[in-house]
């Protein structure tokens, strides 16, 4: 005899089926939050390299000024406050040395940055002193008839680095 009574079906996901998707979902939060951490700390290196521009025009003007080719040795040789006392929101310090100019990051950086360094060298057309200098920013080649001046101490891991800081061509 057949009373046409079934077993229905509940409507809605298994917990098996939730668990799968919970899964899932997981697995791609953990995936984007790297990448989301980098996107910050690129943020903040990008946005403590404006504090170089203090720096950079002191070494123009000093470099222009002497005509001898030599680069400033110093901040005070640049005309600039001492390097402790250039500071930002996320730099700490911005030192000239033999013309390059280097910022450590600090005060409300991340942890991650905290202590590290980002060097921008100049590059000069040797022995034009008039013509303006080229900026190059860690890894970025030397532009053919220029010299490069200071030493580059970056510290940065380069996936932190704005793109303008890691475009350096194959050689």
């Amino acid at each position: 005899m057949n009373t046409g009574w079934r077993p229905r079906r509940a409507a809605g996901f298994t917990w098996i089926e939730m668990l799968i998707v919970l899964t899932v979902l997981g697995v791609l939060a953990l995936m984007t939050i790297p990448a989301m951490q980098d996107s910050a700390l690129k943020k903040q290196v990008k946005d403590g390299m404006s504090l170089a521009e203090v720096a950079k025009s002191g070494v123009q003007a000093a470099y222009t000024l002497m005509g001898t080719g030599d680069m400033p040795a110093d901040n005070a040789a640049a005309g600039i406050p001492a390097h402790d006392k250039i500071v930002g929101n996320y730099v700490s310090d911005v030192n000239v040395a033999a013309g390059a100019v280097t910022l450590t990051f600090g005060n409300n950086a991340s942890k991650q940055l905290t202590g590290k360094k980002l060097t921008i060298r100049p590059a000069v057309v040797p022995g034009q002193p008039t013509v303006p200098i080229a900026w190059l920013c860690h890894l970025v080649n030397v532009p053919t008839g220029m010299d490069v001046k200071g030493a580059d101490i970056t510290d940065i891991p380069l996936n932190w680095l704005p793109i303008e800081c890691r475009t350096a061509a194959p050689k």
